[in-house]
């Protein structure tokens, strides 16, 4: 932890919530990871036709009645699901908490985009008359939806809102929970990230129009980060919450500890719409890394964001090789090879599938690296197997996204 931070401003998590395409709790997705299990699966979707996604199955009505979900959004399901099982697991007293004191910070990388195509779709088949366009329609699409339907469902009267920051959205709902912890604005904050994306026809469109979009006889191994064959992204949906806490209390309750938020940091490439920029890029994370007081040496595995385009993997390399010089060497592995890419819960849903690393030192693999591009050769590359260190103390994890906006997150192992 920075040596300035007393116990009442260091972060801590104390509880995950989370549903993935190959697992519905961290303990299920743990598994998928270290076994090479990928949740990558043929989908259908208007307009588009046959392609690949990453589809999530969680129980939409453990949390919910059939008539919540149909007047909500899918967003608003995943977000109650993972918020919902994140205090679960939290071990916090829910009945007697004070509800005002509680936040709720979600990133996403977009919103509305559903349910605005879903009503265009149907008003289609009536000649366009909007007389029977959704009156469910307005509450379903403003921004604040997915953060709003879990306090709805949770009764949570203390703040809420979603931060747009594309794909850099998890870290994004993380570190402003993190922030307004500090401020004294709640006392528990539930911030990570969620994503719909894949029930959008626009996104696939919009990628398959770049050249972007993923191919493969083989769903599983369409993901291919890293690799000579790697010929786009896998759209995926998913959504990881976590509690967070101040350290003090998270200790006076008695809590388990998952791991403490020592560094962050957010900047921005300020250069093109879609290519990344490896300086900035690595500008965030020795920015994140002067926060946390540490040293590049000190990160024991890097959970990176690379989405199996070319100039995204790239860069990202070109950016971690100008961080980690001069013999810093750590394990890395990257989760979209087994997920596809979940938008906005890509950085809050990597991040929960390295953090069990702290207790048995295993660096999760990248799989589908059949032929590893050179220009992405890291020194600790875990291919297509899990790597075992010594110790995991440090864990760094980076979440980009278009429009030149970068996310950088440091845990702790406490």
């Amino acid at each position: 932890m920075p040596a300035d931070l007393d116990d009442h401003q260091r972060i801590v998590i104390t509880g995950i919530g989370l549903t993935a395409p190959n697992g519905n709790s961290l303990p299920e997705f743990r598994e998928a990871l270290l076994t090479g299990r990928s949740g990558v699966q043929k989908y259908d979707i208007r307009y588009v036709g046959e392609t690949l996604a990453g589809i999530c199955n969680f129980d939409e009505l453990k949390y919910q009645k059939k008539k919540e979900v149909r007047r909500g959004t899918r967003a608003g399901s995943i977000s109650i699901y993972c918020a919902q099982e994140a205090v679960a697991d939290s071990g916090l007293d829910w009945v007697n908490i004070d509800r005002e004191r509680v936040g709720v910070y979600i990133g996403v990388t977009e919103h509305g985009n559903v349910e605005t195509e879903n009503e265009i779709y149907e008003i289609k088949g009536y000649d366009y008359d909007t007389s029977v366009w959704s009156h469910h329609h307005n509450p379903r699409t403003v921004a604040n939806n997915p953060a709003g339907e879990i306090t709805l469902n949770m009764g949570i009267t203390g703040p809420h809102y979603t931060l747009g920051a594309a794909c850099a959205a998890g870290n994004a709902g993380m570190i402003q929970g993190a922030q307004m912890l500090r401020l004294g604005e709640c006392d528990v904050a539930l911030a990570g990230g969620v994503s719909e994306s894949i029930h959008t026809f626009g996104i696939f469109a919009g990628f398959a129009s770049q050249g972007a979009l993923a191919k493969h006889d083989v769903p599983a191994k369409a993901s291919r980060p890293f690799d000579m064959d790697r010929n786009g992204i896998v759209v995926a949906e998913g959504g990881c919450i976590y509690v967070l806490e101040r350290y003090d209390d998270a200790k006076k309750r008695g809590a388990k500890i998952y791991g403490e938020l020592v560094g962050y940091a957010m900047n921005s490439d300020a250069s093109d719409f879609v290519l990344p920029n490896p300086s900035q890029q690595a500008r965030c994370m020795e920015m994140a890394l002067n926060k946390a007081q540490l040293n590049a040496s000190d990160i024991d595995l890097v959970s990176t964001h690379a989405t199996a385009t070319d100039s995204g993997d790239i860069q990202e390399c070109t950016a971690l090789r100008k961080v980690f010089h001069n013999g810093s060497q750590p394990d890395v592995n990257n989760t979209k090879s087994f997920i596809g890419h979940a938008m906005g819960a890509a950085g809050a849903l990597e991040l929960a599938g390295n953090l069990p690393a702290f207790a048995d030192n295993v660096c999760h693999a990248t799989i589908n690296v059949d032929r590893l591009d050179p220009e992405c050769a890291l020194p600790g590359l875990a291919l297509n197997e899990p790597r075992v260190r010594q110790s995991i103390r440090y864990i760094l994890n980076n979440s980009f996204g278009m429009l030149g906006i970068n996310s950088v997150v440091i845990i702790g192992k406490v």
